[in-house]
């Protein structure tokens, strides 16, 4: 008798739409799915990619004066993705102005982003990164709004905005 192939969450996810279960789930699906298929580029490709500004901030961890970002002021309704690889990160119904002067969330799209402590400010601070390509967007901190309590701090110049169709 042959024995029955590996399931993996890709294969589960499919088996559970094709019974129709788990309609809940299907969102988070692609940012889920992303995570298991990462992009690893060297430095050289990164550096054809993005702006000196984005490698800085995405490759390199660096963070963008505050005020800068045009993101700052984008009212409009839609998703923010990783400058980097276009996965999307957060949704323009999680952005607040928490007066810091970068792009701020509570709340980012299920599965989307990976966390590590850094101490780079001696006192250690939670970083935030894209789960595709692991780019630098932030750090999180327990002082923002509800529903999460968490204030994403965002560089701008990590992010592109993408507006919801008319």
């Amino acid at each position: 008798m042959k024995p029955l192939p590996t399931m993996n969450r890709r294969h589960t996810m499919k088996l559970f739409a094709l019974l129709g279960l788990g309609t809940q789930a299907a969102a988070p699906v692609a940012p889920a799915l992303a995570a298991t298929d990462p992009w690893k580029l060297s430095a050289a490709e990164w550096k054809k990619r993005l702006t000196p500004a984005q490698f800085d901030v995405l490759r390199e961890e660096g963070t963008e004066r505050a005020g800068t970002s045009p993101l700052n002021a984008e009212k409009r309704k839609g998703t923010y993705h990783c400058a980097g690889c276009d996965l999307p990160l957060f949704s323009s119904e999680a952005k607040y102005e928490s007066g810091t002067g970068w792009p701020s969330f509570h709340t980012p799209l299920a599965g989307a982003l990976g966390t590590k402590t850094d101490y780079k400010a001696i006192l250690p601070r939670t970083e935030y990164h894209c789960v595709r390509c692991d780019g630098h967007q932030g750090h999180v901190f327990n002082d923002g709004p509800r529903p999460s309590g968490k204030r994403y701090c965002n560089n701008g110049v990590a992010l592109r905005f993408a507006p919801a169709a008319a």
